[in-house]
């Protein structure tokens, strides 16, 4: 109507919410902070920007008054205490007994922890710190909430961190109450049930990438075998049987032969457990039986070892192009154009070796390129922009293109050594041999799952059909009636 047309359109509380678009309720419970560090000022200026009524505890209200938004209200603790009903205990665990001063004000109030042990105090205790004040405060209903948020995600909203926040009580209210306040700070709260399950929630923050250990002790694993193979071939051998001093190729020449192989073979590792499954359900004609525990854990490490992968690949690159800066590369040339002197040649032109070189520089940053695409698209903010067919098809089909690639960049790298006498040092094959094997039998195997007899079978299980499997149909009534067999 036209008496409203000078209205906003967005209301000045929806402006001041950082971005949050959740709602909160035009009475807003008045919410107290006891504490005053980085923590609590973050979550005080979340809470103004989401509309709510801030009043902090402090045992200094007046130095620490200037350090929080000018709308949220410090004051000292026992004030801070008296209106609100949700509370948040932002201290460590060892200043919990100076709370018991005011047992009494804080009786029927929701307390909310969010307090993070350390690793050696989340052993020592046998509670943990959301029980801990529990025990402490037996008329309050205790809340584990916000202790996996960091300080910095909390003040500039969910947009830059996790938007999970676990929540755990034994109160529903208490928790369905922080849930929604939650939610309104623009969160999205996740129930872990009872106040027994805080011990695991606030086990989480002390986690160091944990999806990443098996898959790095595995890189690490290949670079120390390869390393010390390639050791063996290019120093130790020119070294005990012609007597010439190779290390100097440790830094950088030995490392830059190493990475490729590693890249290579991880690369391999990421498609191999696919074709393992789709060979045990092929063998087995269903796809209702579990995996073998170690491959389920193998294709969930997919992601890690395909971004180890991509890393390895990439500090190959950045070596090759170290390698013609080398002082000893400098020697090499020159020995060769005295050798070209010395020989009277006007050139050492060979045109096979000028074409190989040009094919494996050109394959090599075409799979570059292409396993740039996959970690790229393993970012969460890119893969959620993805449908479901476009992520498969750049991790699926792509993934495939790319090992294919590095298959042909390895041959050609190769070309005609491996049928040479001379690079078998001390009896032991050339390494790029070693790396061929694994990525031929994974594209065969790939290659035979696209005949139309294993194809279309497979297909057919992948959409629930199954071998010799027989459903029988018992009609409700007592009377002994013939069995009804359906084969699906």
């Amino acid at each position: 109507t036209p008496g409203q047309m000078d209205k906003p359109l967005i209301s000045r509380h929806l402006v001041d919410s950082d971005g949050s678009l959740a709602q909160v309720p035009s009475e807003a419970p008045k919410v107290g902070i006891l504490g005053s560090g980085d923590f609590a000022r973050s979550l005080a200026t979340r809470l103004v920007g989401a509309g709510f009524s801030v009043v902090v505890g402090s045992r200094n209200p007046k130095r620490t008054a200037g350090l929080f938004p000018s709308s949220a209200q410090v004051t000292f603790q026992e004030e801070a205490v008296s209106s609100p009903e949700i509370i948040f205990v932002a201290m460590f665990r060892e200043h919990y007994p100076s709370l018991c001063a005011l047992r009494e004000q804080l009786a029927g109030k929701i307390l909310v922890d969010m307090s993070n042990p350390t690793e050696r105090e989340l052993h020592e205790h046998c509670q943990s710190n959301a029980e801990y004040l529990a025990s402490l405060f037996p008329a309050c209903p205790v809340v584990k909430a916000f202790n996996v948020i960091s300080a910095w995600t909390m003040q500039h909203g969910p947009r830059d961190g996790n938007r999970q926040v676990a929540i755990c009580s034994d109160q529903p209210e208490a928790k369905r109450a922080v849930s929604e306040m939650a939610h309104a700070m623009g969160f999205i709260p996740l129930d872990m049930g009872s106040l027994a399950s805080a011990r695991e929630i606030e086990a989480i923050p002390l986690r160091l990438l944990p999806g990443w250990k098996v898959p790095t002790l595995l890189a690490l694993g290949l670079f120390v075998c390869f390393y010390a193979y390639n050791f063996t071939r290019d120093v130790l051998q020119p070294y005990v049987q012609e007597g010439k001093n190779r290390f100097y190729k440790l830094p950088v020449s030995v490392v830059n032969t190493t990475l490729p192989c590693v890249a290579y073979v991880l690369l391999s590792l990421v498609y191999l457990p696919g074709v393992l499954a789709a060979a045990l359900q092929l063998q087995r004609g269903t796809k209702y039986q579990r995996f073998p525990d170690w491959l389920d854990h193998w294709l969930q490490h997919r992601k890690q070892i395909g971004l180890l992968s991509f890393f390895c690949a990439v500090l190959h690159a950045l070596y090759s192009f170290c390698l013609p800066l080398r002082r000893s590369h400098r020697f090499d040339l020159v020995n060769l154009a005295v050798k070209q002197v010395l020989a009277n040649k006007s050139h050492y032109w060979e045109e096979e070796e000028v074409w190989r070189m040009e094919i494996y520089l050109s394959l090599g940053v075409l799979a570059l390129g292409v396993l740039s695409l996959l970690a790229v698209t393993s970012l969460p903010s890119i893969a959620n922009s993805l449908s479901w067919r476009e992520f498969s098809f750049v991790q699926s089909t792509l993934g495939f293109v790319a090992l294919l690639l590095c298959t042909l960049h390895t041959l050609t790298y190769g070309w005609t050594r491996a049928f040479k006498e001379s690079y078998y040092k001390f009896f032991l094959p050339p390494t790029f041999t070693l790396t061929l094997l694994l990525p031929c039998v994974i594209i065969l195997a790939k290659g035979l799952f696209l005949l139309p007899c294993f194809s279309r079978r497979l297909a057919k299980i992948r959409r629930g059909w199954e071998k010799d499997r027989a459903v029988k149909f018992m009609p409700p009534t007592d009377q002994v009636l013939v069995e009804k067999t359906s084969h699906v």
